[in-house]
């Protein structure tokens, strides 16, 4: 599966975040979490964006990781007339 459910699993391990914590922040059943975590599924676009906003009322540094680990250097020293 994708790269979104690796960044996950790494974020809330390393920021001893649990599944079920950001399950009730995002207002979901601990499953979607799970299946995400885990790679059986994974989230869509918005959701990713969802999951951003609930890891910054968690712990900020978490979601900044999550977007490094999910987008990597992508955004880093990007020339704005550069596609």
């Amino acid at each position: 599966m994708g790269r979104a459910g690796k960044a996950l699993r790494e974020v809330l391990t390393q920021y001893g975040i649990s599944q079920n914590s950001l399950a009730v922040k995002m207002g979901l059943q601990r499953s979607a979490i799970y299946k995400w975590f885990h790679e059986e599924r994974d989230p869509t676009a918005e959701t990713v964006a969802d999951i951003v906003e609930a890891l910054k009322g968690l712990d900020g540094e978490a979601a900044k990781a999550f977007v490094h680990l999910y987008l990597g250097n992508m955004l880093k020293n990007q020339d704005p007339d550069q596609p």
